[in-house]
């Protein structure tokens, strides 16, 4: 029984408050609906999410899931007020995930949690989300909204999130196993993406520099503007180049890890990489990095992409052919190494990084 004395406590006393979740929810309904598709109406609002397959146009299909999140990058964008970029991280760390497998993505869901329920910040963030479903060609279905005073501080907040994909059976890749001689392209990333960011920031810690500051590798940006650049999305780039040849045999995203732990994971074992760091053409915030960090070249390959955002292997007698889907898709691939037979390491560099 309640004791008179005492005034009885609410949730939105104890730091929660459900009528900003639900005007926010209000305002992101236009966002979700502008990535509509075949197979999901893009609707929010109840218990689940639904996505018809075959409305979408697969008859035998082999489900692909991936989830990532945007990692300590969110702390640039939470610190420079700067929210509405991070949403298309969100969604190009799961999508690209799932295109090198050769899937489809068909839909995606997000986990938005924070201290203390901004609806002005939190509507910037999902219209990241939507427009990185719309650059992926996937539909946003559902999300969920969590505000946790005394977990978060005030104003922080992280993001997860969930993307499936479809390919039908016998298009899942990698598709056979490379042979010496095949050929590695590289892609070029927007930047330092979604990956390295807790060193990244120690670095600008150490430079002294502002989040508002002029931006010392990207003039006319400040230097948060620079380093909030979205992760790109090569989901449509490569679906089209996988309809154009099926010379392509295995992609990989460069992600944490960098090149010597992501492209072993498209490998058979007794297959290296011979890697030509000359050929790579390294963005500026890398040389940066390097400099004022003091950051040396093993340790830039193995924490950022240094410009090569995804892999493509493609068989030897294609690589033409593949090089051409690629351009006529809007990409410009780059010739970065071989295959070889594997005696040490699974990537082998040869050169130096242009940083």
């Amino acid at each position: 029984m309640q004791d008179p004395q005492k005034p009885g406590l609410t949730y939105a006393q104890a730091g929660v408050d459900i009528d900003a979740g639900n005007s926010m929810v209000e305002k992101i309904k236009p966002l979700v609906r502008s990535t509509r598709r075949r197979g999901a109406d893009a609707e929010i609002g109840g218990f689940g999410g639904l996505f018809d397959l075959k409305a979408a146009g697969f008859s035998d299909p082999i489900l692909v899931a991936a989830n990532d999140g945007v990692g300590t990058k969110v702390k640039i964008a939470i610190e420079s007020g700067i929210h509405d970029t991070v949403g298309i991280d969100l969604v190009a760390m799961c999508v690209n995930d799932l295109i090198v497998q050769g899937a489809e993505p068909l839909f995606f869901l997000d986990y938005y949690a924070t201290g203390k329920l901004d609806p002005e910040a939190g509507v910037a963030i999902v219209k990241g989300i939507a427009a990185g479903c719309v650059d992926a060609g996937c539909a946003l279905i559902g999300g969920e909204t969590a505000e946790m005073p005394g977990l978060y501080a005030a104003g922080d907040y992280d993001l997860a999130g969930f993307a499936v994909g479809a390919a039908e059976r016998g298009r899942l890749l990698p598709k056979g196993a490379p042979t010496p001689g095949d050929v590695v392209f590289g892609l070029p990333s927007s930047g330092v993406h979604s990956n390295g960011f807790s060193l990244v920031r120690r670095i600008v810690e150490r430079a002294g520099l502002a989040w508002d500051a002029p931006c010392p590798f990207a003039p006319g940006q400040t230097l948060a503007q620079a380093l909030l650049t979205p992760t790109r999305i090569y989901v449509k780039s490569l679906l089209a180049a996988l309809k154009a040849t099926d010379g392509i045999l295995a992609l990989a995203h460069i992600t944490g890890g960098g090149f010597p732990d992501n492209i072993p994971r498209v490998l058979p074992d007794d297959i290296a990489v011979r890697l030509d760091l000359d050929a790579i053409d390294v963005p500026p915030v890398f040389g940066w990095l390097a400099k004022e960090g003091g950051v040396v070249e093993s340790e830039m390959l193995r924490t950022f992409n240094c410009g090569v955002g995804m892999i493509v292997v493609a068989q030897a007698a294609k690589a033409d052919e593949v090089e051409a889907a690629l351009r006529s898709a809007g990409e410009a691939p780059v010739r970065v190494g071989e295959i070889i037979a594997r005696t040490s390491e699974p990537v082998v560099t040869t050169g130096r990084l242009k940083l």
